[in-house]
């Protein structure tokens, strides 16, 4: 008997052993375990080619810190298409794509209104810090949970806030229970909200906009941050692909923000100072909401968008573009040092990674001998118009087109006793007609075949029957839509518009780096996942690996 209990008690050693070794190889953990502030960086347009083209002139506390010092997805990269700013956010945060999140594009024809729908636009709340509709935002549009909605859910004393100048940008990442999303509004140079969130702006943010700081900032030059001749990863500063401030001959330094801003103080969003803005509001937010320093987890979504704001107006080689990026490693390094202050090194954790990229100024390529080109998108619909027209009767088919997408009119083919698809496939084929077209898909085609690679996966990604349009549009590597003749747009399923940096930095985080490709919607289900939380509801929960 004792022989037998001694063997007992060995075979219950060893078992405890072994759950303890898998426990902690499986990185199983109690919230009590979990950091005190977790922090999402989303910086709008940031492709990853810009942290190695400017990483000598970056200073060692900002990107440097993150990368030196914390965990780098190296191939990471959107799986759907279109690569916008809201369906980026939503896919960082609910870790889905719009097939399932349901934001498709950062506005849409919706046709149960008839008209477009912006992406957290919502008539039912009221605004807060403002009279105007520029606080009529919520999340009600995304119909898949976040991990801050789960984060939220499983510990309601903690805390979640979101910081932006784009509405789109702070309001996705807070998701439906977040406690607030605070955005600028240009007209008085200060951060709003909804009443979704809060029925009047605390005083820690009152006092912020008190301040004039957007103000300030709004009747400033823009100079360079290092002296001109230093900017050699750069095209010259004056070029014919740049766009320019309203009152501007030429597109150079400096730049008279006071002379440009007219009534208003939305100037700031065009250049690196809204990003400035944007990193001291998350200071004051750490602070006024004493983020970190409770015994739950709070999270702070940041997101920079002045970097897109300056691509779209002077484009990915221009000078302007890299002294934003530039002072945003600065804005970066001052945050991190406040967190450390406040919350303590190794007490939160940070990610960094963007909602798309952008492709070269079309002209640019041209010039130097490379695909790219402007699409006539005007004249294609007209004509589409026109032989719908000849084929089906002398009705107005196409209701609208936008996301590079045409949306027919489907009650009407319906009460005609047409056939939808027939029109699709016929719409589909003249569309191809054009310069600059590569592919064109239809719903029908995305609502029932399986794409399992390629650039019609990605089609089928962002696809939500509901909300898309009947026939989508693929134009060739290097084009966009003639509406941008100057400056940089993206939405694209190339490279130059779904490579983006990810980096997770901090608690919990080794050092290194993977080349393993890698995906936008493992985020979310990577940071639920280390907090022991559930998972979004509509993530594949494919986690990301950190291999040291």
């Amino acid at each position: 008997m004792k022989l037998i209990r001694f063997f007992c008690g060995i075979l219950l050693i060893m078992l405890i052993v072994a759950q303890a070794g898998w426990a902690q190889q499986n990185n199983t953990k109690s919230a009590a375990d979990n950091p005190k502030l977790v922090v999402g960086i989303v910086v709008d347009q940031l492709r990853y080619d810009y942290i190695p083209l400017y990483w000598d002139k970056f200073e060692d506390d900002g990107f440097k810190r993150l990368v030196n010092q914390g965990y780098s997805f190296e191939n990471h990269h959107f799986n759907y298409f279109p690569t916008y700013t809201g369906p980026g956010h939503a896919a960082v945060y609910s870790g889905a794509t719009p097939s399932v999140n349901g934001i498709v594009g950062n506005a849409w024809y919706d046709r149960n209104i008839d008209e477009s729908m912006y992406v957290v636009s919502d008539s039912t709340v009221t605004p807060v810090g403002t009279d105007s509709d520029a606080g009529k935002m919520s999340p009600e549009n995304l119909i898949s949970t976040t991990v801050t909605d789960e984060l939220k859910t499983a510990s309601p004393e903690s805390k979640v806030i979101g910081v932006s100048i784009k509405d789109r940008g702070a309001v996705l990442p807070t998701g439906h229970l977040g406690d607030a999303a605070y955005w600028y509004e240009a007209a008085s140079g200060n951060f709003i909200s909804s009443s979704w969130y809060v029925n009047e702006l605390p005083n820690w943010i009152q006092n912020f906009n008190d301040k004039g700081l957007a103000k300030e900032f709004a009747n400033s030059t823009w100079q360079t941050l290092l002296p001109i001749d230093q900017y050699t990863e750069s095209n010259e500063d004056d070029t014919p692909y740049e766009g320019t401030f309203e009152n501007e001959d030429n597109p150079v330094f400096p730049h008279d923000l006071g002379a440009n801003r007219g009534n208003e103080y939305g100037i700031i969003s065009s250049t690196p100072f809204g990003n400035t803005l944007v990193a001291e509001l998350a200071k004051a937010t750490v602070d006024g909401e004493s983020l970190g320093t409770g015994n739950a987890t709070d999270f702070l979504s940041v997101s920079f968008s002045s970097t897109d704001y300056v691509g779209h107006m002077y484009g990915p080689h221009s000078i302007e573009l890299q002294d934003t990026y530039l002072r945003l490693d600065r804005d970066i390094a001052g945050l991190l040092d406040h967190l450390d202050k406040k919350v303590g090194k190794g007490n939160y954790m940070v990610f960094l990674t963007s909602d798309h990229g952008a492709v070269d100024v079309p002209q640019e390529l041209v010039d130097k001998d490379l695909p790219g080109g402007y699409f006539d998108s005007d004249t294609a619909v007209d004509e589409l118009s026109e032989f719908l027209t000849t084929e089906f009767g002398d009705e107005d088919w196409i209701e609208d087109y936008t996301n590079q997408q045409v949306y027919l009119d489907r009650d009407l083919v319906k009460e005609k006793g047409l056939s939808l698809k027939v029109m699709q496939d016929k719409a589909a084929d003249f569309l191809l007609q054009f310069e600059g077209v590569l592919s064109t898909n239809t719903a029908h085609n995305l609502q029932y075949k399986n794409y399992n690679s390629g650039q019609q996966m990605m089609y089928q990604n962002g696809f939500n029957y509901g909300r898309s349009g009947d026939v989508f549009v693929q134009l060739k590597s290097g084009w966009l839509d003639s509406d941008y003749p100057t400056g940089t747009s993206h939405g694209s399923p190339y490279n130059y518009d779904t490579h983006v940096p990810l980096i997770f930095y901090g608690w919990g985080v080794p050092q290194g780096s993977t080349t393993e490709k890698t995906a936008i919607p493992q985020i979310a289900p990577t940071v639920s996942n280390m907090l022991n939380i559930a998972l979004p509801s509509g993530s594949e929960a494919n986690i990301l690996q950190f291999e040291k």
